[in-house]
């Protein structure tokens, strides 16, 4: 297993199957990580709002197991993103199971939790040749309490409206907008948000 001491920046958001993948990447990668919760995209309009907003102000990458359900949610994104806003990375098909699954998938293969960190790296690498590692000012959630986004009477509401300017779905919590915050803009940009809010 490939141990990092500090997660790799990437600038682009990726998009994956299930929350195990999500939370193996999380542990790799720093950027948005978005879940499709499997079919379940379909369906889910708000959640395909997000990723389209993400696919334009960032890029995608989509990161799936390599069986054919991965496969149905690539062409199912591939139909709903600009193909200049989505690229693909592929983890090989190897025969196995997770160790918390009492079974193999359907086709027998490690999905995306189950393989190595470094295959997840490598796969990533290829797809987006721009890996770095950038320094710069995160929003914290002490600037989201001192700037009146949590913990407040109108919190709420004063998130509401970063939403709606932002073009992002209504339900998504605080803590879901402040990562897609971190993702979207820097440091100076939220805080000009911040102030036109206050003009409000």
């Amino acid at each position: 297993m490939l141990y990092m001491k500090d997660k790799i920046k990437i600038k682009e958001t990726i998009i994956v199957e299930g929350k195990y993948d999500k939370i193996k990447l999380s542990s790799i990668f720093d950027t948005l990580i978005i879940e499709t919760t499997g079919f379940s995209i379909y369906k889910d309009k708000e959640k395909q709002k997000l990723i389209r907003k993400c696919a334009k102000e960032t890029g995608i990458i989509v990161l799936t197991d390599s069986d054919r359900a991965g496969f149905m949610l690539r062409g199912f994104l591939n139909g709903n993103i600009p193909k200049d806003k989505i690229k693909h990375a592929y983890i090989p098909q190897i025969p196995g199971k997770e160790k918390r699954k009492e079974a193999p998938s359907k086709d027998g293969f490690l999905g995306v939790e189950g393989v190595e960190e470094k295959i997840l790296v490598e796969a990533i690498k290829k797809a987006a040749p721009v890996v770095y590692n950038e320094k710069k000012q995160p929003v914290t959630k002490t600037d989201f309490y001192t700037d009146g986004l949590s913990g407040k009477e109108d919190s709420s509401k004063k998130r509401d409206i970063i939403k709606d300017k932002l073009g992002l779905p209504k339900n998504l919590s605080a803590s879901a907008l402040l990562q897609t915050i971190n993702q979207l803009m820097t440091y100076g940009e939220y805080k000009e948000l911040i102030n036109e809010i206050k003009e409000l």
